[in-house]
């Protein structure tokens, strides 16, 4: 690890300092160096083609109309990006969905939109994180009852 000097005004210190205590970093290095990280990962996600993972969970209402088939179409048309889905019931009226995504941050953001922006959905947050496509770790899924497929899994670096 490089060593650097910096100097910074008392304002950020003290945020750096307030930021370490509050997450428990063990110093104001570490703090400085997640905050470093949190800039390179919004950086690299600005580029549509990066790959990335993410997961978007939104809230909806299942009560609207045509909400629950237009959000499985949504998903549907989207297959190449689902990883997995986690469907929730939070009450009589209000659903949770955690849908677990891999594929080009712009794909992806593309999809967020279009789910988030449906009429009854009440929130809805999307988080990314860094990937990048593996093909030496491609292999092929068979089944017993037909053809399978081949693809490539993504890690994260």
């Amino acid at each position: 690890m490089e060593r650097v000097t910096i100097t910074i005004d008392a304002d950020l210190l003290a945020f750096v300092d307030t930021l370490s205590a509050t997450k428990g970093y063990g110093s104001r290095s570490e703090a400085i160096r997640d905050i470093l990280r949190k800039a390179a990962r919004t950086e690299r996600q600005a580029d549509p083609e990066a790959p990335c993972f993410a997961t978007l969970a939104y809230v909806y209402d299942h009560e609207t109309r045509d909400l629950a088939r237009r959000l499985t179409n949504q998903q549907h048309d989207h297959h190449d990006l689902s990883i997995a889905t986690l469907h929730v019931h939070l009450d009589r009226h209000e659903c949770l969905e955690v849908a677990v995504l891999r594929g080009t941050s712009g794909a992806v953001q593309s999809f967020a939109d279009g789910v988030i922006s449906q009429r009854g959905v009440r929130h809805g947050q999307l988080h990314l994180l860094p990937g990048a496509p593996d093909a030496a770790h491609g292999h092929e899924h068979g089944h017993e009852h037909g053809p399978g497929h081949a693809h490539s899994h993504a890690h994260d670096d």
